[in-house]
């Protein structure tokens, strides 16, 4: 890309997303994951901030007003007051001079930085330097001369440990920079890592949602699959039926697999149809809804009165017509449906007369996609494990096992519907 030229295709793309994603983060978590990208760099500021105030004062002392040359000054006019006067060519005018110019340097203390530090270091004081010039006399210049040797000595201490003071801190703030740089990366790294642990969530959700979202088309595609194949057989039917009664059958049958269509279809309730199940429960006579499955190869057998049952007929009717179309496809022989009470709950079994399943596979094929051994057609494995589905929501569970004579027998145990599982009752009667 050249200087200044537009910036390309995919970087736009990808800083769109961006925007979009922290535009539709909600207020709250907007001002909290900017104060987590401003937290490195605040606290970063703040160590810089309280490890620079004490250098700042020991530097502040170390090359602000400190000056050691007064007090060198002072050791060079008392010195020289000395010399004079023990100098016997020296004229008495020379000798006031000198005496006057020691006397005027030690007058004016202010003129001495940190005079109270310096003189806290040793036993030397401005003050006696000054007594024993003004005393005037030969013992009291001697004197003057030792003290301010000592005061220089330990003003030129204080300024060494000053300096040793200012390199440490000098050190320690060394220290604290690179604390602080080690502090901002391992909470920048923090900050990446979370970034990427909220990327890798957020995909992991995305991409778990989008499976279930196929999941419950496949599911969907799989229930329309049989509704569709009878409309196009009643219709087909239709054009070829004269009498009257025999149509008004048909018509009926057509009105019952279009409402089926459109229960199946219902793009609003997929979740709810396929995936977290819930169940619309109503009392329904279960010998009539198994009348709807009859077939020339399909035997039903009844109760002789009515079995009454809380379910939602349209899932149960789901489970029947996959098991018997499992069922279809595995033999070419009969299938036996049957209903009967077992300890107080209804119960379904299913069975043909094809070659069985082989125990291992009892419990895996009702993994979603799991297909059992090649039958007369193909099926996709999505239908026994949504009868599963729908039958543990109605408080049940479907088993399968091997008839002693040949052939698989499907069982479907009913029980109590959770409450957590269904929607209020709809006003219905026995259905008929």
């Amino acid at each position: 890309m050249t200087p200044g030229g537009p910036v390309p295709r995919p970087r736009r793309r990808m800083w769109a997303q961006v925007q979009r994603a922290w535009l539709s983060l909600p207020r709250h978590v907007l001002r909290r994951e900017a104060g987590l990208l401003l937290f490195p760099a605040a606290l970063s500021v703040l160590l810089l901030v309280l490890a620079s105030q004490p250098a700042s004062r020991t530097l502040s002392a170390s090359v602000g007003n400190w000056r050691p040359y007064p007090y060198q000054a002072l050791v060079q006019d008392v010195q020289s007051d000395l010399s004079v006067r023990l100098d016997p060519a020296s004229s008495a005018q020379e000798r006031q001079d000198a005496h006057d110019r020691a006397l005027s340097r030690v007058t004016f203390p202010g003129q001495f930085p940190e005079l109270a530090a310096v003189e806290a270091y040793g036993d030397a004081r401005l003050s006696r330097v000054r007594q024993a010039l003004e005393e005037d006399t030969l013992a009291g210049h001697r004197r003057a001369v030792e003290e301010a040797l000592h005061l220089n000595a330990q003003a030129l201490t204080y300024t060494h440990d000053l300096n040793t003071r200012a390199r440490d801190t000098i050190a320690d703030l060394r220290w604290a920079v690179l604390l602080g740089s080690l502090v901002t990366a391992a909470l920048g790294m923090l900050m990446t890592f979370r970034a990427l642990l909220l990327w890798r969530t957020e995909r992991e959700r995305r991409a778990r949602r989008e499976a279930r979202q196929r999941e419950a088309l496949s599911l969907a595609n799989h229930e329309l699959r049989r509704p569709l194949q009878a409309l196009v057989l009643i219709s087909d039917l239709l054009r070829h039926t004269p009498e009257d009664a025999k149509r008004t059958e048909l018509l009926d049958l057509l009105d019952d697999q279009v409402a089926q269509l459109a229960y199946r279809s219902d793009l609003t309730r997929l979740n709810d149809l396929y995936l977290d199940v819930t169940l619309r429960v109503a009392p329904t006579d279960l010998t009539q809804l198994l009348q709807r499955l009859y077939e020339p190869r399909v035997a039903l057998h009844l109760p002789d009165a009515p079995l009454v049952w809380l379910v939602d007929q349209d899932r149960v009717r789901q489970v029947l017509e996959n098991l018997v179309e499992n069922a279809l496809r595995y033999t070419t022989g009969p299938v036996e449906v049957t209903l009967s009470m077992v300890e107080g709950a209804p119960e379904f079994t299913v069975r043909d007369h094809g070659l069985g399943l082989r125990e291992e596979l009892h419990e895996r094929i009702f993994l979603p996609y799991e297909r059992g051994p090649r039958g007369l057609s193909d099926g996709h494995g999505l239908g026994l494990p949504l009868v599963r589905r729908y039958a543990r929501a109605h408080g049940g569970d479907v088993t399968l096992h091997n008839a002693p004579d040949g052939g698989l027998i499907v069982t479907v145990r009913l029980g109590e519907p959770s409450t957590l599982l269904t929607e209020p009752a709809r006003t219905a009667a026995v259905s008929g």
